[in-house]
């Protein structure tokens, strides 16, 4: 089983990693292909591509001026510990051992506008760049032509080496549209997450997020092997509703929060 998530706009490199086990990213060459052109760049250029304020878009020219392709753990950290945010607000992963860790580098794979595809364990520099970035490159107009099939058959690459091929995507519609589907060679398995509110149940952005991180720690905790252990899911008051649920598609319920 491999589990795909997105990335986190906010970044941690201020607290100390729980873990020295450390790997480099796949597609560096690609990554340093995408900093050049992010280099060529004005604050105001940047800004007005990724709708920042002008702050923010002058500590992302600073990381992408001062982004170098060989760097190590002294400059970089494992994408899983960098990356905050609702997501991994829910995956908790300084709370990981480094048995749990080692299974997260085998069966989690993060889906990055900049990186590509990164394992938990990949060191990387501190870089905003979303995936639906209209950013003109070589290979076309986005980063969706940039990629092209190298994220799809990356995937496919790891997919190949699981006891089951099945694939749980838990990553948002925005980076999960940089992995042609179709091309696939495994079951994909899509949960879907509704809180109730005001009576009654819809997807509500904020715990949708954080219920992809839950769910991802519980494939870790639990080493799930089968799709339908995923329907065992309970994390913070979350259940599986069959009536609901359609083929490939689990849905899980909770009642209102206080």
């Amino acid at each position: 089983m491999l589990i795909v998530i997105s990335p986190a706009k906010t970044l941690d490199y201020d607290t100390p990693p729980t873990t020295k086990t450390s790997t480099m990213p796949r597609f560096l060459e690609r990554s340093s292909a995408l900093i050049d052109e992010l280099k060529q760049l004005s604050v105001q250029d940047v800004a007005q591509l990724m709708k920042l304020s002008d702050k923010l878009a002058s500590l992302n020219v600073a990381r992408y001026n001062s982004w170098v392709k060989d760097y190590d753990d002294s400059q970089g950290k494992q994408a899983i510990l960098a990356f905050k945010g609702d997501v991994y607000t829910g995956l908790d992963a300084q709370t990981l051992s480094e048995e749990k860790l080692a299974y997260a580098q085998d069966h989690l794979r993060m889906l990055s506008g900049l990186y590509g595809v990164l394992r938990p364990l990949d060191l990387m520099l501190p870089y905003r760049l979303e995936m639906g970035t209209k950013l003109t490159n070589k290979a076309g107009k986005d980063l969706y032509q940039f990629w092209g099939n190298e994220l799809t058959e990356s995937l496919n690459d790891d997919l190949a080496k699981q006891d089951k091929p099945v694939l749980v995507n838990l990553a948002s519609n925005e980076y999960y549209k940089a992995v042609k589907a179709k091309q696939i060679n495994a079951q994909i398995i899509t949960p879907v997450f509704k809180d109730q509110k005001n009576g009654h149940y819809k997807i509500i952005s904020f715990y949708a997020k954080k219920a992809r991180g839950l769910m991802t720690r519980f494939i870790i905790d639990q080493a799930i092997t089968d799709p339908e252990q995923l329907k065992q899911f309970d994390y913070e008051g979350y259940y599986y509703c069959p009536s609901e649920s359609e083929g490939d598609t689990f849905v899980f319920k909770r009642e209102e929060q206080a």
